[in-house]
């Protein structure tokens, strides 16, 4: 029997977080939520063949790496987005995309805004 690979999409929505990221000595100190967003491509044929989380990707492994890069202060958004891709790229390296979107809610802008984001592919 031929069998054809299975490319899956998996997400991890909405992971609430309240860090100390921002280019002011004031976001530093008072801090701010965070939505991160996480889209992985990568190949689920094994998984989805014996359902043994051993052949999967452990979505807690991703959500640890996110929350340990998220708790390490950065001026930027886009130095913490590298750092977070990096890290989950360094645990699977086996990913056939990965893209991340973080979002700082309520951001210190002088006027109304819901969030900012920055989303990083590779």
């Amino acid at each position: 029997m031929d069998q054809k690979q299975m490319v899956g999409v998996i997400e991890l929505e909405e992971m609430e977080f309240y860090a100390y990221h921002g280019c002011f000595k004031e976001e530093q100190v008072v801090g701010n939520r965070f939505l991160v967003k996480v889209t992985l491509e990568t190949d689920c044929t094994v998984a989805a063949e014996t359902d043994d989380i051993s052949d999967a990707l452990n979505y807690v492994s991703v959500y640890e790496i996110v929350r340990e890069q998220i708790m390490q202060t950065s001026h930027l958004l886009e130095h913490l987005n590298k750092r977070i891709i990096d890290g989950i790229y360094q645990k699977f390296p086996e990913l056939l995309k990965a893209t991340v979107k973080v979002s700082k809610m309520n951001p210190p802008m002088g006027g109304q805004m819901k969030c900012v984001s920055v989303t990083f592919s590779r």
